[in-house]
């Protein structure tokens, strides 16, 4: 199989986040793209997800004195310059020749929070080597193999990483009918699976269909899982995936440190809730015991808007940043964090809100 992937690394320009999408179909090969591109069975959910955004409104004030909103934020004791952050996202070696290094450098210009999945094309180690100075997290797809977790979770650890994202929607993967039609199979591999797979049996990934690279994940995942994890690393847990009420509050009396609500892009269950339907629910039952993200089918300043007056702390993104490293490598990953701030700083002052704290205490309708 082949694919493009490119060296470049330069601002792109951009006059919305979904033009970028077709920009990127054009030079991308297309198993690569329908991979991040597509969604499960028929994408219903992955279109309600930006969809539902549509079904809320901002009730904006004015006379506020409102000018030059602030963006800036805080997760625990990290210090960020906006309340976007990039949402784990795995083989990013398919769209650029740096993959998760120049996405780490780029996020890292923005001021955020990069995380590196564990079915990532660049090592945790040199991901963080990237920009040591910026906060990480390491996403972990948890393994049947007790081993593999802990050597994975070591090597977070190790590499500085600040909290471990458990992601429990994706025992499995969606019937993503884009990747059949394609016969898409991981052209480059792993290298976290492949440092493992000299001391087991486990595959490094390459030359797999989504499902083979499934085959290893633990499926029967449980809440005495959450507690595993910090054991291991003594590190705040995020789990990924919520979306229901009652899984928050399973989650956080099983230690959970944040919850991520989260439908995988849509790229699961197919004919789920879109999250940002999901979103108030489940802030109402975690209360603000604990940090929330949001993510799914964020493409405009609006929609993090709406999501952060939703009771959101942060908006994670993913096909957007994938796009930009496509388009530009790091530079192009720092352009997308870029306009989606220029747009909810706009949203901020004709909305009446001069920070983030504001924004959650603003009325939707």
């Amino acid at each position: 199989m082949t694919y493009h992937t490119s060296n470049e690394e330069h601002p792109i320009d951009i006059v919305n986040i979904a033009s970028l999408e077709e920009l990127v179909k054009q030079r991308m090969d297309k198993g690569a793209f329908g991979y991040f591109r597509g969604g499960s069975e028929d994408e219903w959910t992955m279109k309600e997800n930006t969809f539902a955004f549509t079904k809320k409104s901002i009730m904006p004030r004015v006379l506020r004195g409102i000018d030059q909103p602030d963006l800036r934020t805080t997760l625990w004791d990290i210090d960020l310059a906006t309340p976007i952050i990039q949402a784990p996202s795995a083989a990013q070696g398919l769209a650029h020749e740096k993959g998760e290094v120049d996405t780490a450098k780029g996020v890292a210009a923005a001021g955020s929070i990069f995380s590196i999945s564990t079915y990532a094309n660049t090592t945790i180690e040199h991901a963080a080597a990237a920009a040591p100075e910026a906060p990480q997290f390491f996403q972990l797809y948890m393994s049947k193999d007790d081993g593999f977790n802990r050597f994975i979770l070591e090597k977070a650890v190790d590499a500085g990483a600040k909290a471990i994202i458990l992601t429990a929607d994706s025992t499995l993967g969606g019937y993503r009918e884009e990747d059949v039609i394609n016969h898409f199979q991981f052209p480059l591999p792993m290298p976290n699976l492949a440092a493992y797979s000299e001391q087991s049996n486990q595959s490094d990934g390459e030359g797999k269909g989504i499902a083979e690279i499934y085959a290893a994940a633990k499926q029967a995942l449980v809440p005495e899982d959450i507690k595993k994890i910090k054991e291991l690393t003594n590190l705040p847990v995020f789990v990924k995936g919520i979306q229901s009420p009652e899984d928050a509050e399973v989650a956080i009396s099983a230690g959970a440190d944040g919850i991520w609500i989260s439908n995988h892009g849509g790229r699961q269950l197919d004919g789920g809730p879109a999250s940002f339907d999901v979103l108030p629910l489940v802030a109402g039952v975690v209360n603000k015991r604990v940090p929330i993200v949001f993510d799914s089918g964020v493409r405009r300043g609006e929609h993090v808007f709406k999501a952060l007056a939703s009771g959101a702390d942060l908006v994670a993104i993913g096909r957007p940043v994938i796009y930009g490293l496509n388009l530009g490598g790091a530079e192009g990953v720092k352009s997308v964090f870029d306009h989606l701030n220029k747009e909810l700083a706009i949203t901020m002052q004709l909305a009446g809100t001069k920070t983030v704290e504001e924004i959650k205490n603003t009325n939707l309708l």
